[in-house]
């Protein structure tokens, strides 16, 4: 007898634990290409808390630009059973071999910002529309420079499907007027201080430029540092992309000529809630869904300002 009570005091604890188990609520991982960086992390952060609201434990990793990194959290993001993961790619390429193990072992996927080159890995891709934004801010580059000057186009990660959609937007409309030269296009992997110190050295061989167009807000700052140390801050005009709060700020300010605003609460809120929804049973998602940049200049910027 007293080793029937026994037992059946195991059993009911494991029915027991079983039952906690089942009633726990799904895992949602928010893995990031880099939290170096404070417009990436605002993204991350309003991701986490989406789901958050939604009910979901959720947890942010950081993959630090390293395409290694991130394929080590997908590794262990699988092993330890989350549910689904809300996705910055490292890379356009290398991060499709990553979202298939996802996919394979029923997790599903939903990139943010950033783009891969598959149509039937992720679950669905939440994009700014980058090319249209940075139209737009060519169109306001050919006015601000008068269609004439030299010009340096400081790009992002040369493996991001980003940096050559803002790149090639911009070239769409500021390639149509003769008098503006290109002198120097370098990478500055989306990085201000790798930014900063390759304009430093564009300028030793090219000190007459009269604009810079950046492929991020980053970089844009980056930028703006090494003309200040250079003393042609209030010479050369700075472009950036992204809507960074500081940018915004120097744009009303003057100092900065324009950004593309793009909007990184609505991407996290929708791959939040396609989560959510997946949890509940849909399969079916768009593949691409654009979000819209806006331009800012100092005659708006002050729309923008937090409060």
């Amino acid at each position: 007898m007293k080793k029937l009570i026994i037992l059946c005091t195991v059993l009911m604890l494991a029915l027991s634990c079983k039952k906690e188990q089942a009633n726990e609520a799904p895992k949602v991982a928010v893995v990031i290409s880099t939290l170096n960086n404070p417009w990436f992390v605002f993204l991350a952060e309003t991701a986490a808390s989406n789901a958050q609201k939604l009910g979901y434990d959720a947890k942010i990793f950081d993959s630090q630009n390293n395409p290694a990194t991130e394929s080590d959290h997908f590794e262990n993001l699988i092993s330890a059973g989350f549910d689904a993961i809300l996705f910055n790619p490292t890379d356009a390429d290398g991060s499709v071999a990553n979202i298939l193990k996802a996919k394979a072992a029923g997790v599903p996927v939903f990139c943010m910002d950033r783009e891969v080159n598959a149509d039937d890995a992720a679950t669905c891709q939440i994009l700014s529309d980058n090319y249209s934004g940075c139209v737009e801010l060519g169109i306001d580059f050919v006015k601000t420079m008068k269609e004439t000057g030299k010009y340096v186009e400081i790009i992002g990660l040369v493996g991001d499907n980003n940096t050559w959609a803002r790149s090639n937007g911009f070239h769409s409309v500021v390639d149509k007027f003769p008098g503006l030269k290109m002198v120097a296009q370098q990478s500055g992997d989306f990085d201000r201080n790798k930014a900063m110190e390759v304009l430093e050295t564009i300028l030793q061989a090219n000190p007459d430029i009269d604009a810079v167009f950046c492929g991020n807000d980053a970089m844009a700052l980056g930028a703006f540092q090494a003309l200040q140390a250079a003393g042609k801050a209030d010479i050369i005009k700075v472009f950036g992309f992204d809507g960074a709060d500081e940018v915004v700020a120097k744009i009303e300010e003057g100092k900065i000529m324009a950004t593309g605003m793009q909007h990184p609460e609505v991407m996290a809120e929708y791959a939040a809630r396609y989560a959510h929804e997946y949890f509940t049973g849909r399969r079916e998602f768009p593949q691409r869904i654009p979000v819209e940049v806006e331009l800012v200049t100092k005659s708006n910027a002050d729309q923008f300002i937090k409060k």
